[in-house]
């Protein structure tokens, strides 16, 4: 069995490892080929091409590389032509993955399927219907998007989400960390402003504005700050106004900080965090969480025009209630989010009854199953037939 495989980022790169993983364990004669990043290669795929070049996100980024890209893509898809797999899969980056999926369905019948359904539930449903064009399989993250998928007439399964399958710290590896910097016993507030820097120049200020707040409440707390690689110089420059000492955990010249970020995440009392998956790792650790996010004044108008939903937070869909207390937009103001994370602090009740969602959460996104790369391996044969 042959399949032919293409990851354009590094979250699809660690998906797309965990599903061959899977698929080499039920079909061991099965060949691979196509775009990988490390950890794809590291599963015994040669890459046509170097990932990196198609990790690009934005309009003002994409247009200097338009041609170099469209390039890139006719490329990829004369290579799967040539070789003639039993199916193409293409994982996330949708603009890049449905180009090739077009271009591929356009002179073959070869099975496509695409790993991680459009979040059609929750802006441009038409979404799906286009992708229903050229795809005929999908494997979703979360656990009411088969339906979306299966309308529109594609088939559609669901295979758990990869934060699932994540570490967790274990009690020991929390007290050497709350030992080893000196947090002890202090109420430890984990402060999470995004992993784009325009996210933490957006939030930086405000996110301050809270710390300066719960600290005049709670002089005795402590604030960490675990900071992408990406982003670390960003938050560094917006950690230094505010109140307080201040630990952020930079992964540029600390070898151990993906094992502190995990001790953190896990020995947190209460999380401010940027909307986005981090909820989900949150979730994972059980802390309880206040989620907050800014954007210009033009994006949000049409960001909350466009919206099917009404809460951003992943915990509060998947347990269709909101008990996550977000602030998005206009009311992403420091003093009613100080608020929200003091009462998370004084109140056992609110924290305990978060942890119960997010509990329930874990169990819906399947916790308790087989590990979500195994069951992609088994919907990706199961559809190959």
């Amino acid at each position: 069995m042959k399949l032919y495989l293409l990851a354009g980022e590094p979250s699809g790169d660690k998906l797309g490892a965990a599903l061959m993983a899977g698929l080499k364990e039920l079909a061991p004669d099965i060949e691979f080929r196509g775009v990988a990043g490390p950890l794809m290669q590291a599963q015994g795929m040669e890459s046509l091409f170097p990932m990196d070049e198609l990790s690009v996100m934005g309009i003002a980024e994409v247009l200097p590389k338009y041609l170099h890209l469209k390039r890139r893509l006719h490329e990829t898809a004369q290579d799967c032509l040539d070789w003639s797999p039993d199916a193409l899969l293409t994982i996330d980056s949708p603009d890049f993955s449905l180009r090739l999926a077009k271009l591929v369905k356009d002179k073959t019948a070869v099975k496509a399927i695409h790993y991680v359904a459009p979040s059609v539930w929750a802006w441009r449903p038409g979404r799906a219907a286009k992708m229903a064009a050229h795809i005929d399989h999908v494997l979703a993250l979360l656990p009411f998007e088969p339906p979306y998928m299966t309308k529109a007439g594609m088939t559609c399964d669901f295979v758990g989400h990869p934060v699932v399958a994540e570490t967790v710290a274990t009690k020991p590896e929390v007290h050497a960390f709350l030992s080893e910097t000196g947090l002890n016993d202090a109420p430890l507030v984990l402060v999470l402003p995004g992993s784009r820097k325009s996210e933490v120049e957006q939030l930086g200020t405000v996110f301050g504005d809270v710390v300066s707040q719960l600290l005049a409440a709670k002089p005795e707390a402590r604030v960490v700050v675990p900071a992408a690689a990406s982003v670390a110089a960003a938050v560094q420059d917006a950690v230094r106004n505010w109140p307080g000492n201040t630990m952020v955990i930079d992964p540029r010249d600390d070898p151990a900080a993906e094992d502190k970020k995990r001790a953190a995440f896990a020995a947190a009392d209460v999380a401010l965090a940027a909307s986005g998956t981090v909820s989900l790792e949150l979730a994972a650790n059980a802390t309880p969480m206040v989620i907050a996010y800014d954007m210009s004044w033009l994006s949000w108008q049409i960001m909350s025009r466009m919206a099917r939903i009404d809460t951003v937070t992943l915990v509060n869909l998947i347990v269709e209630r909101n008990v996550v207390p977000e602030f998005l937009g206009p009311a992403c103001k420091a003093p009613d989010i100080a608020d929200a994370m003091l009462g998370l602090l004084d109140d056992k009740k609110a924290r305990m009854d978060q942890m119960a969602a997010m509990n329930s959460t874990m169990v819906k996104l399947g916790r308790d199953g087989d590990p979500p790369g195994l069951r992609a391996a088994q919907s990706v044969l199961q559809a190959i037939g």
